[in-house]
C-alpha cells in the first residue's frame, strides 16, 4: 500500500494542507513564494504543499521530531568529516504557525516591514531558537566547538537571538549591506551591529555584499537614493540591463576601497564575498535567455526583477583566457572562461562554458592582472587583511574619536549629510573615513594605510579612509 498519502508519516515531514473552495482547488493561503508564483503546489491526490521558495524546495515540517533528528544526524556527519561549521541559509524561516485565521494578512517574505516581536507566521518566529539550541548542543560536543553563522534578514533588535552562545553563535549583520553611501546611515549600522553583538555575547559581523545583493562597487557608483525597501534603485537598474541611471565606475571603485578600511578595522568578523576583493561590478546586462536565478522568471509585473545572477558570474582568474568575441561590439563571448573552467576535460573533449556568461571587461579585473598592480583592489585587500591580522586585538571594544562627527550640511553623496566616521580600538589603532566635501584633519599618529592619496598638507579627502596608529 502506498504510504505517501494524506495523513501518512512520510507526508508529515513536510507541510501539506487541504485546499480552499468546495473542491479544494484553491490554495490554503494567498501567498506567493519568494521567487514569484504561488507558495503552494497541488499534488495529484488534491492536497497542497508549502514552499517558501521554488516548488522544488518544499518546506520541512519542523514540528516533526523525525525531521529534527535527521538534521542532527546530518550535522554530526559533516562535523565528523572535518567541517568547522555551517552557514545556515534562511535561518529565520524554519519554525511556522499555520493554525491561525489571519494568514492571508501576511506575505511569505518581508524585510523592512517585518514584525519585530516574533509573531509572523513563517518568518523569524521565536520557536526557531528551540531548534538551534538543539544544534548548539551538538556543536559543543566537538573540540573546539563547531562554528555557525545565521543568514537571517531580521530586524536589528532580533539579531542577538541568533548570535547568542546557546544558539548559532553569529549572525550576518546585513544592516551594513543594506545602507547607501551616506555617513549617518553607515554610522547607524555600525552602532547597531556593535550593540547587537554586546547584547548576544557574540562577536559582531560586517558584510558589504553577498550573493543576494547588487555588488557594492556598483551600488556606490549609482545615485544614492534611500528607499523603503533597500536597493530599489539598483534593482531597477539591473532589471533594465544597467541603462536607467548613470554608473560612475571610478567613484564606485573609490568608495569600495574606502569601505574596505572602514569595515576591516571594526571589531569582530568581516565577511568578504567572492569578487569584492577584485572590485567587481554587477553584470547587469546578462541576456535574458541566460538568466538562471528563479526570481528572474517571475510572472507578476508588480514583482518584476532580473534576479541576482549579476553578482554570481564566475570570477576572472586568467586574463589570457578571455572568451572569443564573434563581433568586437559583443559584450559576451565563448570558448574562454578567464581561467574559471579548464579548456578541455581530462579525456580531451571541450569543457563546458561557465554557467553564467562573463563580460569582456572582466579581463581588466582578472587575478593575474590585479596581482601585478600594487595599487589594485586585490592588493589593497591583501594589505588590509595582513595589517588587520597584526593589529587586531582580543579586546572588542570600540571608542568614537573626537573627529567622529556629522557635518549637518548637504556635503555628502547626492546632497546627504557628510563628514566623518572615526573610531579607535583598544590598542590605539584607529580608522577615519571622510564622507564630506571638506578635507578632514587626521588625529596625531602614524598613518598605516589609506584607501587613496592624502592632500599635500596631510588631510583626508572626501571618500577616503585612513588607518592610524595613534600617539
Amino acid at each position: 500500500m502506498e504510504t505517501d498519502t494524506p495523513g501518512s508519516p512520510e507526508r508529515d515531514r513536510y507541510i501539506f494542507r487541504d485546499g480552499k473552495g468546495s473542491n479544494g482547488d484553491q490554495p490554503p493561503t494567498n501567498w506567493e513564494n519568494h521567487f514569484g508564483g504561488p507558495a503552494w503546489t497541488r499534488v495529484p491526490d488534491g492536497q497542497w504543499y508549502l514552499h517558501m521558495f521554488t516548488k522544488e524546495q518544499s518546506d520541512w515540517n519542523w514540528n516533526n521530531r523525525e525531521v529534527r533528528d535527521d538534521f542532527l544526524t546530518t550535522l554530526r556527519f559533516w562535523l565528523d568529516h572535518g567541517a568547522d561549521g555551517f552557514r545556515v541559509d534562511v535561518a529565520h524561516g524554519l519554525a511556522k504557525d499555520l493554525d491561525r485565521d489571519d494568514l492571508d494578512d501576511y506575505v511569505v517574505w518581508c524585510t523592512s516591514d517585518q514584525p519585530d516581536d516574533g509573531t509572523h507566521p513563517v518568518i523569524d518566529r521565536d520557536e526557531v531558537h528551540e531548534i538551534y539550541h538543539e544544534w548548539r548542543k551538538v556543536f559543543n560536543e566537538y573540540n573546539p566547538p563547531a562554528f555557525a553563522v545565521a543568514e537571517a534578514w531580521v530586524q536589528p533588535n532580533r539579531q542577538y537571538l541568533y548570535a547568542s552562545p546557546d544558539d548559532l553563535g553569529q549572525i550576518f549583520n546585513f544592516e551594513f549591506a543594506k545602507k547607501d553611501w551616506i555617513r549617518d546611515a553607515m554610522h547607524q549600522a555600525i552602532e547597531e551591529g556593535i550593540a547587537s553583538a554586546e547584547r548576544s555575547g557574540s562577536s559582531a559581523t560586517w558584510v558589504m555584499s553577498n550573493h543576494d545583493v547588487v555588488r557594492h562597487a556598483t551600488r556606490y557608483g549609482l545615485p544614492q537614493v534611500p528607499t523603503s525597501e533597500y536597493h530599489q534603485l539598483t534593482k531597477d537598474w539591473v532589471l533594465r540591463d544597467g541603462t536607467t541611471y548613470p554608473l560612475d565606475k571610478e567613484l564606485g571603485t573609490k568608495r569600495a576601497r574606502v569601505a574596505v578600511l572602514m569595515e576591516m578595522a571594526l571589531p569582530g568578523s568581516a565577511y568578504v564575498y567572492q569578487g569584492e576583493e577584485l572590485g567587481l561590478f554587477e553584470v547587469a546586462d546578462i541576456p535574458w535567455d541566460r538568466v538562471e536565478d528563479p526570481s528572474g522568471h517571475r510572472t507578476s509585473q508588480a514583482a518584476s526583477t532580473k534576479g541576482r545572477d549579476g553578482c554570481r558570474v564566475p570570477l576572472p582568474w586568467n586574463s589570457a583566457d578571455a572568451p572569443n568575441l564573434a563581433d568586437p561590439s559583443d559584450e559576451f563571448g565563448t570558448d574562454g572562461s578567464f581561467g574559471f573552467s579548464p579548456a578541455t576535460r581530462a579525456d580531451g573533449t571541450p569543457a563546458a562554458e561557465p554557467h553564467l556568461p562573463q563580460p569582456k571587461w572582466y579581463k581588466d579585473f582578472a587575478v593575474d592582472v590585479e596581482s601585478a598592480d600594487p595599487d589594485s583592489m586585490l592588493n589593497l585587500h591583501r594589505r588590509a587583511l595582513a595589517l588587520r591580522h597584526e593589529l587586531q586585538t582580543t579586546d572588542l571594544s570600540l571608542a568614537w574619536l573626537p573627529e567622529d562627527r556629522s557635518s549637518g550640511k548637504p556635503d555628502g553623496a547626492n546632497g546627504f549629510t557628510g563628514s566623518t566616521i572615526a573610531y579607535k580600538r583598544a590598542n590605539g589603532w584607529a580608522s577615519i573615513t571622510n564622507f564630506g566635501a571638506d578635507p578632514a584633519a587626521l588625529p596625531a599618529g602614524k598613518v598605516l594605510l589609506t584607501s587613496g592619496s592624502l592632500t599635500e598638507d596631510g588631510l583626508l579627502p572626501q571618500d577616503t579612509s585612513a588607518w592610524i596608529q595613534l600617539r
